[in-house]
């Protein structure tokens, strides 16, 4: 398959991760914020699996950093939450007869090029679904559904068993794969301490910024 698209929903940097308000200041948060995406961008322009990269955003830096790293920006949905967002992508793929879109967070920044591949070699021909789980299998890291509208999608800090529950019900066989780039996110104070910790140590933008905030 080489008609995959990468999908990133992105909020608005202000009043970004809100949940590391214990950790960091408002100012950190939203440089936290778009330091974590340009890691993701960076691992997705690496990818030699990807047709494209599409960023759905209505923030400005958000947009400018997506189009240096040669993605796509849209608007459609992006300011009705995660699923909202990558719903837009995927109508907008669908109407463009794209093959399939492969969504992922802009919070994970040990994503790496080879990971993408992974997940792109592993999918199968549609109607199909491939998943990544976060660590903890809660949240649904990284899905990949060929066509874009093969299983109906509904992000939250509890999604995966109910994505995988979704597919069946489409009489489709999910493929899991468990990678630890895609899988570690960073939401809560345990996950940022769980990032620096991570080894091997990986010399991403923000594990810098992190240490300069002297976490």
């Amino acid at each position: 398959m080489n008609d995959v698209w990468a999908c990133v929903p992105v909020k608005e940097f202000a009043g970004a991760k809100q949940r590391l308000s214990a950790l960091l200041s408002p100012r950190q948060r939203e440089i936290l914020a778009e330091t974590m995406l340009e890691d993701v961008l960076t691992a997705l322009a690496g990818a030699t699996s990807l047709a494209g990269i599409m960023v759905n955003t209505v923030d400005p830096r958000a947009a400018a950093l997506a189009e240096r790293h040669g993605a796509r920006v849209v608007t459609e949905g992006a300011r009705d939450g995660h699923t909202g967002a990558v719903n837009g992508m995927a109508r907008v793929l669908a109407a463009e007869g794209k093959a399939a879109l492969l969504t992922v967070p802009g919070d994970i920044p040990r994503l790496t090029a080879w990971e993408i591949d992974t997940v792109v070699s592993s999918h199968l021909g549609p109607p199909s679904f491939t998943i990544v789980p976060a660590h903890d299998e809660l949240g649904s890291n990284a899905v990949l559904c060929a066509p874009p509208f093969s299983v109906p999608l509904r992000f939250g800090d509890d999604s995966y068993f109910p994505h995988l529950m979704a597919a069946r019900r489409q009489n489709i066989e999910p493929v899991i794969v468990r990678l630890p780039g895609i899988g570690m996110d960073i939401d809560h104070p345990v996950d940022l301490l769980a990032f620096l910790r991570a080894m091997p140590r990986m010399p991403t933008r923000t594990l810098h910024l992190l240490e300069e905030f002297g976490l």
